[in-house]
């Protein structure tokens, strides 16, 4: 089963369908201020900047499709969005969602959380190839931490770190295994907290690609703050890099013309 090579297209669906219960905002997170970006929108360019991803299929929150489509797709020019559809209650509902949006030819699917800016597109682009050859693979980092297992306010066991690693995203699987998988999910009321459990629970096997610890997912204020900090860092000299290029794009009639600095690549 391993042995296919899957060298069709690639569509990323990014559920951003969630309003960010725990973040104690009104507006949903993922349309919050990033150095002067909406957190969307940086997740957004990441993917703008691969040539392994076709085409993107973006889940939002129900009543947010115009201002995403205006606000974000068309303010900042991204040219892979594909379709905007309406996320459901669960995460998973909203990939289904997206998932009924893909074109007949996809044949691998990544899923990215919107909340998540700051993956570097080297990864993005490791964890695909990983997916074409194994049929599914993720992006995760090995646990640091001494994990403890309470019951109550009582440890009653410590984990084996060693073999723990911490499930980050993009999760790109072969596009029949995750139909199968979505479609067992729904049928037997199974939620889970990412696709691969989905995938697992059918014995498929799933890849894990080294990611970074970067790739932070922004959950609370806290981690606004922090992925701030790690941009500035990055821009400022954290991982400078120097060089003279030029860059040549036609025009295209309906499409606003926009100057200015372009985004920190992050490989």
């Amino acid at each position: 089963m391993n042995s296919v090579e899957r060298s069709g297209p690639v569509a990323a669906i990014i559920p951003a369908g969630g309003i960010g219960s725990r973040f104690s905002q009104a507006h949903p997170k993922q349309f919050l201020d990033l150095a002067h970006w909406p957190v969307l929108a940086h997740t957004l360019s990441r993917f703008d900047q691969t040539t392994l991803v076709d085409r993107v299929i973006l889940v939002v929150p129900a009543g947010h499709e115009d201002y995403v489509r205006t606000e974000i797709i068309e303010r900042f020019g991204f040219l892979k969005i594909g379709d905007v559809v309406t996320g459901g209650e669960y995460r998973q509902d909203s990939v289904y969602n997206g998932f009924l949006a893909l074109e007949d030819d996809v044949e691998l699917v990544l899923i990215h959380d919107a909340v998540r800016p700051l993956v570097r597109v080297k990864v993005i682009e490791e964890v695909i190839q990983a997916a074409r050859e194994y049929g599914a693979a993720i992006v995760a980092v090995p646990v640091k931490d001494t994990l403890k297992k309470v019951e109550g306010e009582n440890i009653v066991q410590t984990m084996n770190r060693n073999q723990l690693w911490q499930a980050q995203t993009p999760q790109v699987f072969d596009r029949s295994w995750l139909a199968e998988a979505l479609s067992a999910a729904r049928k037997d009321g199974f939620i889970a907290t990412d696709e691969a459990a989905l995938v697992e629970r059918l014995g498929m096997p799933v890849r894990v690609v080294p990611g970074s610890a970067d790739n932070i997912k922004i959950t609370l204020p806290e981690d606004l703050m922090l992925a701030e900090s790690l941009l500035e860092y990055d821009l400022k000299g954290g991982k400078m890099r120097v060089g003279i290029g030029y860059d040549v794009h036609p025009f295209i009639s309906g499409r606003k013309l926009m100057l200015g600095p372009a985004t920190q690549t992050l490989m």
